[in-house]
């Protein structure tokens, strides 16, 4: 008979607000050769630990895209690819969290151009720590690779060798920091 261990550890207690002056969600995709990158400055996130069950939520403005050429972010919001006039936001809510020691996995639903399609995110948890003005903090560090074409952001263009010059998988990343609610 074997015996095994369940490594799983509840995340720390309480309901934890985003601090988004100190938190990126950002996006790299390969494009013609090298990495495309931007990241969204207007973002907003909870933490809800308070049950058995903690849950996490987020979203990004797409208006908030921030690129190095305002002609980038100019298309990155038409239609082409986010189509923020129709589609302004982009969220996800998880369904399950597991923890084993910093490593967290969180399970749930992302939704960009109104088309939601699940996804496992992986990353780590740091521990709580209390800032100089007595607030206690948690880090949330996370990545994930969706294709974007199962969300229908199809824009692309073909090379001289005719291979597309935007590739279809986006990795993810959301570097947050969190503030237990008093």
């Amino acid at each position: 008979m074997s015996t095994t261990t369940d490594t799983r550890q509840a995340l720390p207690v309480g309901t934890w607000q985003l601090d988004p002056v100190h938190s990126t969600i950002g996006f790299e995709v390969d494009y013609m050769g090298g990495a495309f990158r931007g990241q969204f400055r207007e973002v907003a996130a909870k933490l809800d630990a308070e049950g058995d069950a903690p849950v996490l939520t987020g979203s990004a403005k797409v208006a908030s895209a921030d690129l190095k050429d305002e002609n980038l972010v100019a298309h990155i919001q038409s239609p082409d690819f986010f189509d923020a006039e129709r589609y302004p936001e982009l969220s996800f809510e998880s369904s399950e969290i597991e923890r084993a020691g910093d490593q967290i996995t969180v399970r749930g639903g992302i939704t960009i151009k109104g088309v939601e399609k699940p996804v496992e995110l992986t990353g780590t948890l740091g521990e709580p720590i209390t800032d100089p003005y007595g607030r206690e903090r948690i880090s949330l560090e996370l990545d994930t690779t969706v294709d974007r074409q199962e969300f229908g952001v199809n824009w692309n263009v073909p090379l001289p060798d005719g291979k597309p010059a935007l590739a279809d998988e986006v990795k993810l990343a959301a570097e947050l920091y969190f503030v237990r609610e008093a």
